[in-house]
Protein backbone atom coordinates (compact mmCIF):
# COMPACT_ATOMS: atom_id res chain seq x y z
CA UNK A 1 0.00 0.00 0.00
CA UNK A 2 2.85 2.43 0.78
CA UNK A 3 4.03 2.10 -2.83
CA UNK A 4 0.81 3.77 -4.02
CA UNK A 5 1.76 6.88 -2.05
CA UNK A 6 5.17 7.11 -3.72
CA UNK A 7 7.32 5.81 -0.89
CA UNK A 8 10.82 4.98 -2.14
CA UNK A 9 9.99 6.92 -5.31
CA UNK A 10 7.56 4.25 -6.54
CA UNK A 11 6.35 4.82 -10.08
CA UNK A 12 2.79 5.79 -10.89
CA UNK A 13 1.00 4.91 -14.13
CA UNK A 14 1.23 7.25 -17.11
CA UNK A 15 -1.21 9.08 -19.38
CA UNK A 16 -4.80 7.77 -18.98
CA UNK A 17 -5.60 8.19 -22.67
CA UNK A 18 -2.46 6.78 -24.30
CA UNK A 19 -2.37 3.15 -25.46
CA UNK A 20 1.25 2.65 -24.40
CA UNK A 21 1.73 0.47 -21.32
CA UNK A 22 4.99 -0.08 -19.49
CA UNK A 23 6.01 -3.73 -19.70
CA UNK A 24 8.52 -5.15 -17.22
CA UNK A 25 9.66 -8.78 -17.09
CA UNK A 26 11.26 -10.23 -13.92
CA UNK A 27 14.15 -12.55 -14.81
CA UNK A 28 15.38 -14.82 -12.04
CA UNK A 29 17.51 -17.21 -14.12
CA UNK A 30 19.40 -17.38 -17.40
CA UNK A 31 16.62 -19.52 -18.87
CA UNK A 32 14.11 -16.76 -17.98
CA UNK A 33 16.28 -14.26 -19.84
CA UNK A 34 16.51 -16.47 -22.94
CA UNK A 35 12.76 -17.14 -22.97
CA UNK A 36 11.89 -13.46 -22.51
CA UNK A 37 14.26 -12.23 -25.24
CA UNK A 38 12.83 -14.82 -27.64
CA UNK A 39 9.20 -13.93 -26.94
CA UNK A 40 9.86 -10.19 -27.17
CA UNK A 41 11.86 -10.53 -30.38
CA UNK A 42 9.13 -12.59 -32.05
CA UNK A 43 6.52 -10.00 -31.06
CA UNK A 44 8.69 -7.04 -32.07
CA UNK A 45 8.39 -5.54 -28.60
CA UNK A 46 10.89 -3.85 -26.27
CA UNK A 47 10.44 -4.05 -22.50
CA UNK A 48 12.09 -3.36 -19.17
CA UNK A 49 14.11 -6.45 -18.21
CA UNK A 50 14.33 -6.82 -14.44
CA UNK A 51 17.58 -8.65 -13.73
CA UNK A 52 18.81 -10.02 -10.45
CA UNK A 53 22.54 -9.50 -9.82
CA UNK A 54 23.15 -13.23 -10.50
CA UNK A 55 21.39 -13.10 -13.89
CA UNK A 56 23.09 -9.79 -14.67
CA UNK A 57 26.54 -11.36 -14.22
CA UNK A 58 25.58 -14.26 -16.48
CA UNK A 59 24.19 -11.86 -19.08
CA UNK A 60 27.40 -9.82 -19.04
CA UNK A 61 29.29 -12.96 -20.07
CA UNK A 62 26.84 -14.60 -22.49
CA UNK A 63 24.38 -12.08 -23.94
CA UNK A 64 25.47 -9.98 -26.89
CA UNK A 65 24.79 -6.24 -26.56
CA UNK A 66 22.68 -6.43 -29.73
CA UNK A 67 20.28 -8.79 -27.93
CA UNK A 68 19.59 -6.10 -25.36
CA UNK A 69 19.25 -3.25 -27.87
CA UNK A 70 16.06 -1.27 -27.33
CA UNK A 71 15.31 -2.91 -24.01
CA UNK A 72 15.58 -1.07 -20.71
CA UNK A 73 17.48 -2.75 -17.90
CA UNK A 74 15.98 -2.68 -14.43
CA UNK A 75 16.80 -4.43 -11.22
CA UNK A 76 15.43 -7.27 -9.16
CA UNK A 77 16.40 -8.35 -5.66
CA UNK A 78 19.09 -6.60 -3.62
CA UNK A 79 19.46 -3.00 -4.92
CA UNK A 80 23.17 -3.14 -4.04
CA UNK A 81 23.55 -4.76 -7.47
CA UNK A 82 22.52 -1.57 -9.28
CA UNK A 83 26.10 -0.53 -10.34
CA UNK A 84 26.54 -3.80 -12.23
CA UNK A 85 23.36 -3.14 -14.19
CA UNK A 86 24.49 0.41 -14.94
CA UNK A 87 27.62 -1.01 -16.59
CA UNK A 88 25.77 -3.76 -18.45
CA UNK A 89 23.14 -1.41 -19.85
CA UNK A 90 25.46 1.52 -20.51
CA UNK A 91 23.06 3.87 -18.68
CA UNK A 92 21.91 4.46 -15.10
CA UNK A 93 19.21 2.06 -13.96
CA UNK A 94 16.07 3.81 -12.68
CA UNK A 95 13.41 1.07 -12.32
CA UNK A 96 13.56 -1.69 -9.72
CA UNK A 97 11.25 -4.59 -9.00
CA UNK A 98 9.73 -4.31 -5.54
CA UNK A 99 12.16 -5.93 -3.05
CA UNK A 100 10.81 -8.56 -0.71
CA UNK A 101 12.43 -6.94 2.34
CA UNK A 102 11.16 -3.61 3.64
CA UNK A 103 14.67 -2.38 4.42
CA UNK A 104 15.71 -2.93 0.79
CA UNK A 105 12.67 -0.97 -0.36
CA UNK A 106 13.70 1.92 1.86
CA UNK A 107 17.14 1.90 0.22
CA UNK A 108 15.84 2.46 -3.31
CA UNK A 109 15.23 6.18 -2.95
CA UNK A 110 18.73 6.89 -1.70
CA UNK A 111 20.11 5.24 -4.85
CA UNK A 112 17.85 7.20 -7.23
CA UNK A 113 15.80 4.07 -8.01
CA UNK A 114 12.03 3.79 -8.46
CA UNK A 115 10.08 0.74 -7.32
CA UNK A 116 7.34 -0.65 -9.55
CA UNK A 117 3.77 -0.33 -8.23
CA UNK A 118 1.72 -3.37 -7.17
CA UNK A 119 0.76 -5.70 -10.01
CA UNK A 120 -2.49 -4.67 -11.74
CA UNK A 121 -5.20 -7.16 -12.68
CA UNK A 122 -5.82 -5.88 -16.22
CA UNK A 123 -4.17 -3.50 -18.68
CA UNK A 124 -5.25 0.13 -18.88
CA UNK A 125 -3.83 3.13 -20.78
CA UNK A 126 -0.56 4.19 -19.18
CA UNK A 127 -0.48 1.20 -16.82
CA UNK A 128 2.69 -0.50 -15.64
CA UNK A 129 2.49 -4.26 -16.16
CA UNK A 130 4.81 -6.89 -14.70
CA UNK A 131 4.64 -10.19 -16.59
CA UNK A 132 6.53 -13.41 -15.89
CA UNK A 133 8.43 -14.85 -18.91
CA UNK A 134 6.19 -17.93 -19.19
CA UNK A 135 3.12 -15.70 -19.64
CA UNK A 136 4.69 -13.29 -22.11
CA UNK A 137 3.44 -14.81 -25.42
CA UNK A 138 -0.18 -14.90 -24.27
CA UNK A 139 -0.11 -11.46 -22.64
CA UNK A 140 1.55 -9.86 -25.68
CA UNK A 141 -1.13 -11.35 -27.95
CA UNK A 142 -3.88 -10.03 -25.68
CA UNK A 143 -2.35 -6.55 -25.56
CA UNK A 144 -2.19 -6.41 -29.34
CA UNK A 145 -5.81 -7.58 -29.66
CA UNK A 146 -6.99 -4.91 -27.23
CA UNK A 147 -5.08 -2.10 -28.94
CA UNK A 148 -2.30 -1.57 -26.39
CA UNK A 149 1.35 -0.85 -27.24
CA UNK A 150 3.80 -2.36 -24.74
CA UNK A 151 6.97 -0.30 -24.27
CA UNK A 152 9.79 -0.11 -21.70
CA UNK A 153 8.74 1.61 -18.49
CA UNK A 154 10.96 4.61 -19.29
CA UNK A 155 8.93 5.28 -22.47
CA UNK A 156 5.49 5.51 -20.85
CA UNK A 157 4.09 9.04 -21.45
CA UNK A 158 3.67 11.17 -18.31
CA UNK A 159 5.42 8.58 -16.12
CA UNK A 160 6.02 10.05 -12.67
CA UNK A 161 6.57 9.12 -9.06
CA UNK A 162 3.40 8.44 -7.10
CA UNK A 163 2.06 10.86 -4.48
CA UNK A 164 -0.28 10.68 -1.52
CA UNK A 165 -3.11 11.76 -3.80
CA UNK A 166 -2.67 8.58 -5.82
CA UNK A 167 -3.16 6.52 -2.66
CA UNK A 168 -6.33 8.52 -1.92
CA UNK A 169 -7.63 7.91 -5.44
CA UNK A 170 -6.93 4.19 -5.17
CA UNK A 171 -8.91 4.07 -1.92
CA UNK A 172 -11.75 6.09 -3.44
CA UNK A 173 -11.93 3.78 -6.46
CA UNK A 174 -12.04 0.65 -4.33
CA UNK A 175 -14.42 1.93 -1.66
CA UNK A 176 -16.80 3.96 -3.84
CA UNK A 177 -16.70 3.12 -7.53
CA UNK A 178 -15.91 -0.60 -7.29
CA UNK A 179 -18.48 -1.03 -4.54
CA UNK A 180 -21.12 0.77 -6.62
CA UNK A 181 -20.31 -1.43 -9.62
CA UNK A 182 -20.75 -4.61 -7.57
CA UNK A 183 -23.99 -3.48 -5.95
CA UNK A 184 -25.59 -2.38 -9.23
CA UNK A 185 -24.28 -5.11 -11.50
CA UNK A 186 -22.34 -2.73 -13.73
CA UNK A 187 -20.89 -4.57 -16.73
CA UNK A 188 -17.39 -3.38 -17.62
CA UNK A 189 -16.96 -2.99 -21.39
CA UNK A 190 -13.73 -1.01 -21.12
CA UNK A 191 -11.14 -3.73 -21.68
CA UNK A 192 -9.96 -2.28 -25.01
CA UNK A 193 -7.46 0.57 -24.86
CA UNK A 194 -9.92 3.08 -26.32
CA UNK A 195 -13.12 1.71 -24.75
CA UNK A 196 -14.96 4.18 -22.52
CA UNK A 197 -18.29 2.53 -21.67
CA UNK A 198 -19.80 0.49 -18.86
CA UNK A 199 -23.46 -0.48 -18.73
CA UNK A 200 -25.81 -1.38 -15.87
CA UNK A 201 -29.13 -3.24 -16.23
CA UNK A 202 -32.03 -1.49 -14.44
CA UNK A 203 -35.46 -2.91 -13.64
CA UNK A 204 -37.11 0.49 -14.04
CA UNK A 205 -37.15 3.59 -16.25
CA UNK A 206 -36.07 6.68 -14.29
CA UNK A 207 -37.56 10.09 -15.05
CA UNK A 208 -37.64 11.82 -17.48
CA UNK A 209 -37.58 8.78 -19.80
CA UNK A 210 -40.92 8.62 -21.69
CA UNK A 211 -41.48 4.98 -20.71
CA UNK A 212 -43.56 3.22 -18.06
CA UNK A 213 -41.80 3.25 -14.71
CA UNK A 214 -41.71 -0.58 -14.73
CA UNK A 215 -39.84 -0.78 -18.06
CA UNK A 216 -36.37 -2.33 -17.92
CA UNK A 217 -33.53 -0.12 -19.20
CA UNK A 218 -29.75 -0.08 -19.63
CA UNK A 219 -27.79 2.80 -18.09
CA UNK A 220 -24.47 3.84 -19.60
CA UNK A 221 -21.60 4.81 -17.30
CA UNK A 222 -18.62 6.53 -18.86
CA UNK A 223 -15.07 5.65 -17.86
CA UNK A 224 -14.42 9.26 -16.87
CA UNK A 225 -10.60 9.25 -16.51
CA UNK A 226 -10.23 7.57 -19.90
CA UNK A 227 -12.67 9.97 -21.60
CA UNK A 228 -10.75 12.92 -20.21
CA UNK A 229 -7.44 11.33 -21.22
CA UNK A 230 -8.59 10.65 -24.78
CA UNK A 231 -10.06 14.14 -25.10
CA UNK A 232 -6.72 15.62 -24.03
CA UNK A 233 -5.16 13.93 -27.08
CA UNK A 234 -7.87 15.24 -29.42
CA UNK A 235 -11.64 15.73 -29.53
CA UNK A 236 -11.81 13.53 -32.62
CA UNK A 237 -10.00 10.70 -30.82
CA UNK A 238 -12.50 10.86 -27.96
CA UNK A 239 -15.49 10.96 -30.33
CA UNK A 240 -14.28 7.93 -32.27
CA UNK A 241 -13.82 6.10 -28.97
CA UNK A 242 -17.44 6.96 -28.12
CA UNK A 243 -18.67 5.42 -31.35
CA UNK A 244 -16.60 2.25 -31.00
CA UNK A 245 -17.75 1.86 -27.42
CA UNK A 246 -21.41 2.20 -28.40
CA UNK A 247 -20.90 -0.83 -30.64
CA UNK A 248 -19.59 -2.68 -27.58
CA UNK A 249 -22.85 -1.79 -25.82
CA UNK A 250 -24.83 -2.99 -28.85
CA UNK A 251 -23.10 -6.37 -28.66
CA UNK A 252 -23.77 -6.58 -24.91
CA UNK A 253 -27.47 -5.82 -25.45
CA UNK A 254 -27.72 -8.81 -27.75
CA UNK A 255 -25.45 -11.20 -25.86
CA UNK A 256 -25.83 -10.51 -22.13
CA UNK A 257 -28.85 -12.22 -20.49
CA UNK A 258 -29.28 -9.41 -17.95
CA UNK A 259 -29.82 -6.88 -20.76
CA UNK A 260 -32.33 -8.83 -22.85
CA UNK A 261 -35.35 -7.01 -21.39
CA UNK A 262 -33.90 -3.50 -21.62
CA UNK A 263 -36.27 -1.33 -23.66
CA UNK A 264 -33.97 1.70 -23.86
CA UNK A 265 -30.37 2.80 -23.43
CA UNK A 266 -29.71 6.03 -21.56
CA UNK A 267 -27.00 8.02 -19.80
CA UNK A 268 -26.98 11.00 -17.45
CA UNK A 269 -23.81 12.86 -18.25
CA UNK A 270 -22.03 16.15 -18.85
CA UNK A 271 -20.54 14.61 -22.00
CA UNK A 272 -23.91 14.59 -23.77
CA UNK A 273 -22.90 16.45 -26.93
CA UNK A 274 -21.11 13.40 -28.46
CA UNK A 275 -24.15 11.26 -27.65
CA UNK A 276 -26.43 13.78 -29.37
CA UNK A 277 -24.17 13.59 -32.42
CA UNK A 278 -24.46 9.81 -32.22
CA UNK A 279 -28.24 9.95 -32.54
CA UNK A 280 -29.36 10.08 -28.91
CA UNK A 281 -32.26 12.30 -27.86
CA UNK A 282 -31.41 14.75 -25.08
CA UNK A 283 -33.81 15.34 -22.20
CA UNK A 284 -33.63 18.01 -19.52
CA UNK A 285 -33.50 16.64 -16.00
CA UNK A 286 -35.76 17.94 -13.25
CA UNK A 287 -33.94 20.89 -11.63
CA UNK A 288 -33.33 19.11 -8.31
CA UNK A 289 -32.06 15.99 -10.09
CA UNK A 290 -29.77 18.08 -12.31
CA UNK A 291 -28.27 19.80 -9.26
CA UNK A 292 -27.73 16.44 -7.52
CA UNK A 293 -25.97 14.92 -10.53
CA UNK A 294 -23.99 18.11 -11.06
CA UNK A 295 -22.69 17.91 -7.49
CA UNK A 296 -21.72 14.27 -8.03
CA UNK A 297 -19.80 15.10 -11.21
CA UNK A 298 -17.96 17.93 -9.46
CA UNK A 299 -16.93 15.55 -6.69
CA UNK A 300 -15.66 13.13 -9.33
CA UNK A 301 -13.53 15.87 -10.84
CA UNK A 302 -12.08 16.64 -7.41
CA UNK A 303 -11.37 12.96 -6.74
CA UNK A 304 -9.62 12.44 -10.08
CA UNK A 305 -7.84 15.80 -9.99
CA UNK A 306 -9.28 16.82 -13.36
CA UNK A 307 -8.38 20.44 -14.00
CA UNK A 308 -10.04 20.74 -17.39
CA UNK A 309 -13.73 21.53 -17.04
CA UNK A 310 -16.17 19.83 -19.42
CA UNK A 311 -17.67 21.94 -22.20
CA UNK A 312 -21.11 21.57 -20.56
CA UNK A 313 -21.85 22.39 -16.94
CA UNK A 314 -25.44 21.07 -16.80
CA UNK A 315 -25.99 17.30 -16.93
CA UNK A 316 -28.67 15.95 -19.25
CA UNK A 317 -30.17 12.58 -20.01
CA UNK A 318 -29.42 11.11 -23.43
CA UNK A 319 -31.48 8.13 -24.56
CA UNK A 320 -32.39 5.83 -27.46
CA UNK A 321 -35.06 3.12 -27.65
CA UNK A 322 -33.58 -0.37 -27.85
CA UNK A 323 -34.60 -0.93 -31.50
CA UNK A 324 -33.12 2.38 -32.62
CA UNK A 325 -29.93 1.75 -30.69
CA UNK A 326 -29.45 -1.72 -32.21
CA UNK A 327 -30.25 -0.40 -35.67
CA UNK A 328 -27.35 2.01 -35.33
CA UNK A 329 -24.88 0.07 -33.19
CA UNK A 330 -25.99 -3.57 -33.06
Amino acid sequence: MVLRSGWAGAWHAGHPGDPRVGLSVPLRSSSDLTAALTALREAGVQATLLLSPTVARAAARSVAPADLAGHELGGLGDPAGAPLLDVLGGAPVTTWGTPERLRDLGGLGSRGLHALPPVVDAPAPGALLTVDPARLPGVLADLKRLGYRPVPVRDVPDLRAATGRDLFLHGYTRLVEDRFARQHGVIDLAQRADAVMRVAPLDHAPAPLPLPRSAHTAELHLHSPRVVGLASRSALTAYRAYLRSLRDVGAALQERPELQEAQAVFAVTLFHAPLAQAGFTLLDLPPATARWYGLGFRLLRVAYGTTRAPSEDTPKMAWLPREDFLRRYG
